[in-house]
């Protein structure tokens, strides 16, 4: 069994979507950033980064006690090398696997992240901020669209953890939505990826464990996640 910390967020995403299409036995222990779970000791044991997913495997290969693991790209790869899944057995495939796995959470992430934040939960509009990280999601995703003009997936011909990690993070803001028409691999790779039945079953889990998924952040939710006072007067 695997206890999965999550909340859902693109990073939350990436390992159900895993999960799901492992068919593993797992259980979501919630974790409600806007509240402040994510700093609760019992949850700083295991992500000391204070940030969700994490998760705990109480059957790891080994046959030992328990392995916690934090950090989103490296659950993928621990659960990758524990079914032997989503990744190729070969040092070539696997290379390609790693390079965009590392891709995504060293640039698409954090790029598209802060477009997020500056579009969607700033306190104020700051135009630099805005066209600065709108302009380097779209560089990564004109990065991604011709990854994708000659394979079927990321990494090649196989569906992998590399795909998992990305798919999140491709225009997952609504109210602040990326021009996706120039990008025709990505929308083409997005809709099979979609289609999935695991996919289907890691999302529905969205509005099951956070109904108010979607809804306006109050202050004190903007106060525990970016720092935003709540503006006087």
């Amino acid at each position: 069994m695997i206890d999965l910390h999550y909340w859902p967020t693109p990073n939350g995403h990436k390992i159900t979507l895993f999960l799901e299409e492992a068919g593993l036995d797992y259980r979501i222990v919630p974790v409600d950033i806007g509240k402040g779970d994510q700093f609760r000791p019992e949850f700083l044991a295991i992500s000391p980064n204070n940030k969700m997913p994490a998760i705990v495997d109480h059957a790891p290969a080994d046959g030992g006690a328990p392995i916690s693991v934090f950090e989103s790209g490296a659950i993928l790869a621990y659960l990758a090398n524990k079914t032997g899944r989503f990744v190729p057995a070969d040092t070539r495939g696997r290379t390609e696997v790693s390079q965009w796995l590392h891709w995504q959470i060293g640039g698409l992430g954090p790029m598209t992240g802060q477009y997020g934040h500056f579009h969607v939960y700033a306190p104020e509009d700051i135009a630099y901020a805005k066209n600065r990280y709108r302009n380097e999601a779209l560089r990564l995703l004109g990065v991604l669209d011709k990854r994708l003009a000659d394979r079927e997936f990321v990494a090649g011909d196989a569906y992998s953890i590399a795909d998992m990690a990305i798919y999140p993070w491709v225009n997952p803001y609504d109210k602040a939505p990326l021009d996706m028409a120039p990008f025709a691999n990505v929308r083409r790779w997005h809709d099979v990826v979609a289609e999935r039945p695991a996919t289907q079953r890691a999302y529905a889990l969205r509005s099951q464990v956070n109904p108010n998924a979607g809804q306006p952040l109050s202050d004190e939710e903007k106060k525990l996640l970016f720092g935003i006072e709540p503006k006087k007067g």
